[in-house]
């Protein structure tokens, strides 16, 4: 099998350890001796016809017909956000599994098109929170989460308007804001998130199945935290803010609300009723892979699952280290040589959590030269947008990738990759990357030589961010990894595989 081939294999394994049947199924027991009861680990819930369920995320469709498959005639009523046309998706690849059945009582509701907030997405939000509001201490409500649910759940804060709303979060987004910032702000304009959920659903008792999107797996963060309460600072808000030079430019009415923090809009809640679980994560998939590359024979490391950063930063990180493996046959200890050095600095600005070079290169080294390594990780990096082309994090990532490889092979000091074949991929769990078709993109050290001689200007393609456009016409396409909608969503997976050039 060649490398392209090893590295669809470990995507496809990570992608398929984490979707929502396996899990939801490895997380909810339904216990019927005696008094029925829902057990979720080790915590059991009493059922008395007073289950209810609601849930937004890109895999929330999924999540919801395991969970009725478990829960049968114990569950009352649902209602889940969840993208445009993933129906129809799911319907088309066959993917039955992830459907309602046709008498379901869960009701779906689509929005959120190209993962914005919508007209259809605050019907639905409303809908849940009607739902919620209607609730009982005698009852319990069953939350499925995932992400994608920031989009799903719209309910701005008055007298913020969605399109309001919406307006500061692409700001925010294409000046490069994180996950994390991004979800900071959207919980300050927002009802229901921040713990908003939980709060209209009181006095009733809440549990949430999570599937994790997020690096380090901030219950908080994740689909902006509708059943934690977090409500941000006024602080924190205006200094995101002035970060991106946004505080003159975001409406007035913004400025209003987050002056006026979630948590002075309604009561103290007891958050003693609420239970939040993380059912699947990144770590998952990686380990998932992990085992796989050892089956298929490689030195496999997870460097970690919580990669972050620019991706022209990211990108060059990868290119060290690529070309560190390649240099370990010589016998020295790499780390000590410029690739090593400038590697160990660039790893300490980015502050990669749980990234251990030295370790890694302790492992490296105590390894047979001729022995295929495959380093995995995963994550999250961010673009900041200079151009109107069309692409997504993990394209260009991969991009940039085959940029620095071949300006170290340009140079002369990526000399040691001439004996070596490598291969970088980078895809999105839930099968898209940006308003595109693709989850990502494969590419070599030998990538952009190609290019160049077939008349591509890389470099132009990256200044316009527009990655999808050159892989698409690029050999015709042959390097975008394309998987459709997976039903999942636990971030990206990164994959390097080098071997020797005849092994």
């Amino acid at each position: 099998m060649s490398l392209k081939e090893h590295g669809l294999h470990l995507f496809r394994s990570a992608v398929g350890t984490v979707l929502p049947g396996p899990m939801l199924k490895a997380a909810l027991v339904l216990e019927t001796g005696g008094h029925p009861r829902l057990v979720v680990h080790g915590r059991s819930f009493e059922l008395r016809r007073n289950l209810y369920l609601v849930g937004v995320g890109k895999a929330v469709l999924g999540m919801a017909a395991a969970a009725e498959s478990i829960l049968g005639d114990h569950l009352v009523r649902g209602i889940v956000s969840v993208p445009q046309g993933i129906q129809a998706t799911l319907q088309h690849k066959g993917m039955r599994e992830m459907l309602l059945k046709p008498q379901s009582r869960i009701q779906v509701m689509e929005g959120a098109k190209h993962n914005l907030p919508d007209r259809e997405s605050l019907k639905a939000a409303s809908a849940i929170q009607e739902l919620a509001e209607g609730l009982t201490a005698e009852d319990l409500l069953l939350v499925l989460i995932s992400g994608g649910g920031s989009a799903l759940l719209p309910a701005p804060a008055p007298p913020v308007t969605l399109e309001e709303k919406e307006t500061v979060t692409k700001l925010l987004a294409s000046k490069g804001a994180t996950i994390q910032e991004l979800n900071t702000i959207r919980k300050a304009l927002s009802v229901l998130k921040g713990g908003g959920l939980a709060r209209a659903a009181f006095p009733a008792q809440v549990l949430s199945l999570i599937l994790s999107d997020i690096v380090g797996d901030p219950v908080d963060l994740i689909a902006s935290g509708p059943t934690v309460a977090s409500p941000p600072r006024a602080q924190d808000c205006f200094q995101i803010l002035a970060k991106y030079n946004l505080s003159n430019v975001v409406p007035e009415s913004v400025q209003t609300v987050l002056s006026s923090p979630a948590a002075e809009r309604g009561p103290p809640r007891d958050s003693a009723r609420v239970h939040n679980v993380i059912i699947g994560s990144n770590r998952l998939a990686l380990e998932e892979a992990k085992r796989q590359a050892e089956n298929l024979g490689y030195l496999t490391l997870v460097l970690s699952d919580a990669v972050c950063g620019e991706v022209s930063s990211v990108a060059c990180l990868y290119s060290l280290f690529i070309q560190l493996v390649c240099l370990r046959a010589a016998g020295n200890d790499p780390l000590k040589g410029k690739v090593g050095e400038a590697l160990l600095n660039l790893a300490a600005e980015l502050e990669i959590p749980s990234l251990n070079l030295v370790d890694a290169v302790n492992v490296l080294q105590g390894s047979q030269a001729e022995r295929p390594v495959c380093l995995l990780a995963g994550g999250e990096t961010t673009v900041q947008l200079e151009g109107t082309g069309k692409g997504g994090r993990n394209q260009e990532l991969a991009l940039r990738v085959a940029l620095e490889l071949h300006r170290a092979k340009s140079s002369g000091h990526g000399s040691s990759l001439e004996k070596y074949e490598a291969v970088f991929l980078s895809g999105g769990t839930d099968g898209q990357d940006g308003p595109t078709e693709a989850a990502g993109a494969f590419s070599s050290p030998e990538l952009v030589g190609e290019a160049e001689q077939e008349g591509f200007d890389v470099e132009a393609f990256l200044s316009s961010n527009d990655s999808y456009t050159f892989f698409s016409r690029f050999q015709n396409g042959r390097h975008l990894l394309m998987t459709g909608l997976t039903g999942t969503n636990v971030m990206d997976i990164h994959v390097v595989l080098i071997r020797a050039r005849g092994g």
